[in-house]
């Protein structure tokens, strides 16, 4: 398994189509200059040592450098283990609403985009616990299973839009329930933090706490947007074309309900809040988390990572020594060799 220790400077890889429409750039050029002074044999005879195929070359070289320079900086490493990790910690399930009203922007930058910020730092301040992450609308679906990858579920997260389901609704009785499905061990301390604007919550919650509650489960409900709502807009490649209608082509205003996510947050011991401020929601998480008992479990992980710069930037310095070697001419006694027959 590979990591990368510094993956932002991947971006320097753009440097190589730069670089390479430079040369092509700068070959026309020449063509077209040296082609203002003759063409065919006159020219063999004007440069008899010059060689075209030797500066293509000399450019795939310095292309291939700054490539493996460029990888040999952001330091691959490489995992060389299994093993099993005891870890102190807690089981968390995100459950993140991606239904429509989602996408309304009461709250900057929208509903949704601010679920993924939350979720992101809320993580980001995880310490050994392992989280799952389940999607849904009219429907719920399981998105990551408990892992102890933060990245992994990061990335997962960053993926998730509105069009992952096509029911219409907010199914938060099938989303406690396909959450309370990722704690299987009983031993294990459990929480979920359910995100959603708690409109259009249809039927069933009632029976979906209980069974959360009868698995020790704690739930931190997150309301996003605002109880004054906001219009839920239409967009084509980023822009907005018109908002969202109803059947009698009123604009449609969604609104954060917050009651029945107090409701839910308080049956199963938890508590609810407003995600407006980044800040108040991983305070309340952090606090509400060292108030919950960590368990022990076990995990495998790659372990022993090794990092593999050394090679890449010997390999960039061999092909930087072997470019200085290609010369864009021919040998001189080639040269000479030539001159003599053409005689």
């Amino acid at each position: 398994m590979w990591e990368f220790d510094n993956a932002k400077y991947f971006y320097l890889l753009l440097l190589l189509p730069v670089l390479a429409a430079i040369f092509l750039w700068n070959t026309l050029w020449k063509k077209k200059k040296i082609a203002e002074f003759g063409s065919g044999d006159f020219l063999k005879k004007l440069a008899p040592d010059a060689s075209t195929s030797k500066g293509i070359v000399k450019a795939v070289l310095a292309l291939a450098t700054v490539f493996f320079l460029v990888i040999g900086i952001v330091n691959p490493k490489i995992g060389t283990k299994l093993e099993t990790v005891k870890r102190q910690g807690i089981d968390i399930v995100f459950a993140i609403d991606v239904s429509k009203s989602m996408l309304a922007e009461d709250i900057a930058p929208s509903r949704l985009a601010k679920t993924k910020q939350l979720v992101s730092q809320i993580i980001n301040n995880l310490g050994s616990d392992r989280i799952g992450i389940v999607g849904y609308a009219g429907t719920a679906f399981p998105m990551l299973p408990i892992t102890t990858d933060y990245n992994m579920a990061k990335m997962y997260l960053q993926d998730m839009n509105t069009d992952m389901v096509s029911s219409m609704g907010t199914a938060l009785s099938d989303a406690i329930q396909v959450g309370s499905e990722y704690f299987d061990d009983p031993n294990t301390s459990k929480l979920m933090i359910l995100i959603s604007d708690g409109e259009d919550h249809g039927e069933g919650i009632s029976e979906a706490v209980e069974i959360a509650k009868a698995k020790g489960i704690k739930i931190i409900t997150i309301g996003v947007g605002t109880e004054n709502g906001g219009q839920i807009p239409l967009k084509v490649n980023g822009k907005i074309t018109g908002y969202k209608q109803d059947s009698e082509g009123n604009t449609v205003i969604t609104k954060l309900d917050k009651s029945t996510l107090e409701e839910i947050a308080k049956a199963t011991g938890g508590r609810f809040i407003y995600g407006s401020s980044t800040k108040e929601v991983v305070d309340l998480v952090n606090e509400s988390l060292q108030n919950i008992e960590k368990t022990d479990f076990e995990s495998q992980q790659i372990a022993d990572f090794q990092s593999q710069f050394q090679w890449f930037i010997g390999l960039a310095l061999l092909l930087l020594i072997l470019d200085l070697f290609v010369l864009e001419r021919k040998t001189s006694w080639l040269a000479k060799r030539n001159i003599f027959n053409e005689k």
